[in-house]
Order: C-alpha cells, then structure tokens, then sequence
C-alpha cells in the first residue's frame, strides 16, 4: 500500500523563528516570497532524523557509504546520470558551491542570466571577478536565451565561466537539450568552465521532461563541468545545509577542493547528512505527491493570474512562478503587494524590476487566499490616478 502524505494541513510556522514567516511576525501578510516551502518534511526524512538523534554523540562526521550509495543510485534513477562517488564534494549549500566555482574559473568575468536567484548577481564580486549578466527574453510566453547577446558577451574573450541556473529560478524554465547543447558549445569554444547551479533538479512539473544535467551531453561539456546538487529545495530542508558538488574531472575537482579548503567546513551539517541520505533512497513517493499537489497549484495561479490580464510563464519546474507586473507602474513592487497582505519577492533583485515571484509551495486554502489578496492589490493599482 502506498503512503499518503498530506499537504493541506501544514504546521503553524509562526510559532518557532524562522526567515520566511517571521519577516511578517504580527503583521496580517501572508509570506509567499522566499524559496521554502510551508509543508512538513517527509516523515521518512523526520524519522531517520529522529534515530540519529537518539544517539548522544554528534562528533564530526565525515560523508558515509550508504549516504554516497544513495545520493548516487538517486541521480542515477532520476537524472540517468551514472556517477563515481570520487566526484562527489560535499558541501554546507549550494551557494558557497558557486561561489567557489567563480572563484577557480579561468578569466576574470563571469557570465550569467537575468532574471537569477540573486546570489548568482553577487557571486562574481565576493571572489573578485566580474559579472556580465545577459537578458532571458519572453517570446510568446516562454522565457528563452538571447543567443546573439549571449555571443557579444563571449566575445571579448576574457569570460571564465558561465554560472547556469538550471532549472531556472525564477522563471521555472527546464532548459532542453538543444539550449544546453548550445550553452555548452559556446563555453567550451571560449575555454570557460560551466557552474551549473541544480537545486531544484528535483522538482520538475511537465511530465513528459526529466531534468538533464548539462554535464551529461559529452564527456567534453562532463569535464568542464561543476553540478550542484542539494535535497534543501526538493525535499525542503534548507536549514540543514548540506549540498554536493560532481565534478567529473580530476584537476578540475582538485583546484576546487583545493579553493574549498579552510574557507568551509570539513563536512557538511550530521543532519544534513542524514537527511540527504534518507531523501534520495526513501523520500521518492513523497517527492512524486508533491510534484502532484504543486501542478494544482500551479494551474490555480496561472487561471488566477492570467485572469487579471498580467503576462505570466508556466514553470516548467520548481513551486515558484514569475509574474509580469510591470503594467502596473509601481515604484516599489514588493511594498505595494505586502501593503495588501501579500510578501513576494521583488523582481529588482533577481535583476528584472517590475516582477514579483510567488512561492507556490503552500497548502491551496493559503494559495487560493494569496491569490485574493494578489488581485486586490492588482485592482488597487489599476485604480489609482
């Protein structure tokens, strides 16, 4: 028989500190911004959390082999990528993962795309590059790469590597083989590495898709590659830090190991640990009802949305969707959707002012109600003189 699980009844969140609900504590707004989601962890994940804890010592503990078994036979079984564990490098997120390959890239810019999860805007700087962002653009409701800005941007010759976010936040693009194929023919014509960010590789929506790591294409685009993984946005344990870099090749493995060392930990958090290892071997079922109840969502925001007559792309991944609002003329978007009871992200931070994203990773009664407040406040803007 298989497990049920249940997503519309979540835990209070407001009660215990937290980023995502205390930035509203006492304050009527329903938080729908930050990329966390308001369900409860899988209970296979919560249990395997629970045995561990029992045991009174937490010493330092190094990554072990089911742990790397599992991680393995899950990127295995849902990407069809077959991986040595001698590529794995473990570590506290999936940011400091980027960062660090900015870092040991070859020239001194570093290319990326807007809108982004903002720490990718910031990456270059923290580690003393430069950042040359190109514009996706939005053709008949799809978001897509500007391939002849994205040559200029290659042109000058002094490009290090290209930071990828796949699949992309915030737009919920899952590139195709054809876009990658084309990215990675571009870096690697240039002598640039490739930073794939992947943390919601898990979290894929269209049925008929799976997400494909860029490195898998050719042993060539494999060994100009570092993928960045992590249970956090999947399986929504955040808080426990733990991600991992596969890097295929040897001597790139090793000046990123080498950049790595006395600058993080030497493993990630023990509970992370636990908890990636009880995600990939057990949360699978859980995984695949959830990807069911955030399609519903999802097509609740989209009629919602699209019925206020505000351009908006269906996500093919992620719980997250991005919203054109610029129509609207707000000066300070985010401010004007939490004066109506609604905390979004701002789209000026993912470079691309005049956006909101709205994380859809709620039960549908507090989705259904956000949507209320969205229209509302688009209602209240449109009448303004």
């Amino acid at each position: 028989m298989s497990p049920t699980y249940d997503f519309d009844s979540p835990p209070d969140r407001s009660t215990i500190p937290g980023e995502k609900w205390g930035r509203y504590a006492g304050r009527d707004v329903i938080p729908m911004w930050v990329a966390d989601m308001d369900f409860a962890v899988a209970p296979e994940i919560q249990e395997a959390l629970a045995r561990r804890l029992a045991h009174p010592v937490y010493g330092y503990t190094d990554p072990w082999p089911s742990l790397v078994e599992a991680v393995c036979a899950g990127i295995a079984r849902d990407h069809g990528w077959t991986i040595d564990p001698a590529w794995l490098v473990w570590l506290p997120g999936v940011i400091p993962g980027f960062h660090f390959g900015c870092a040991i890239a070859p020239g001194e810019t570093i290319v990326t795309h807007t809108p982004v999860y903002p720490p990718c805007l910031a990456a270059p700087a923290n580690v003393g590059k430069r950042l040359r962002a190109i514009d996706l653009v939005c053709a008949e409701g799809r978001w897509v790469h500007d391939e002849a800005a994205m040559v200029a941007a290659f042109a000058p010759g002094d490009v290090g590597a290209l930071l990828l976010c796949h699949p992309h936040n915030p737009t919920g693009r899952l590139w195709d083989d054809k876009e990658l194929a084309w990215l990675a023919e571009l870096a690697l014509a240039h002598d640039a590495i490739l930073v794939s960010d992947d943390i919601h590789a898990g979290l894929v929506l269209t049925r008929e898709q799976r997400h494909r790591p860029i490195a898998t294409l050719a042993p060539e685009v494999a060994a100009r590659t570092i993928t960045l993984f992590a249970p956090s946005k999947t399986w929504n344990v955040p808080a426990l830090q733990c991600a991992f870099a596969v890097i295929p090749d040897e001597g790139l493995r090793a000046r990123y190991r080498r950049a790595l060392r006395g600058r993080i930990p030497s493993s990630p958090n023990l509970f992370g640990l636990v908890a990636a290892e009880a995600a990939y071997r057990d949360g699978w079922a859980w995984r695949e009802t959830l990807l069911e109840y955030v399609r519903g969502n999802v097509a609740l925001a989209l009629e919602s949305v699209r019925a206020l007559d505000l351009p908006v792309a269906e996500p093919e991944a992620t719980y997250l969707l991005w919203i054109d609002v610029r129509s609207l003329g707000l000066e300070d978007a985010a401010a004007h959707f939490e004066a109506h009871g609604l905390g979004l992200s701002d789209g000026a931070a993912f470079g691309a002012p005049g956006f909101v994203r709205m994380n859809l990773g709620c039960p549908r009664s507090r989705l259904a109600e956000g949507l209320r407040r969205f229209a509302r406040a688009v209602e209240a803007a449109r009448r303004r003189p």
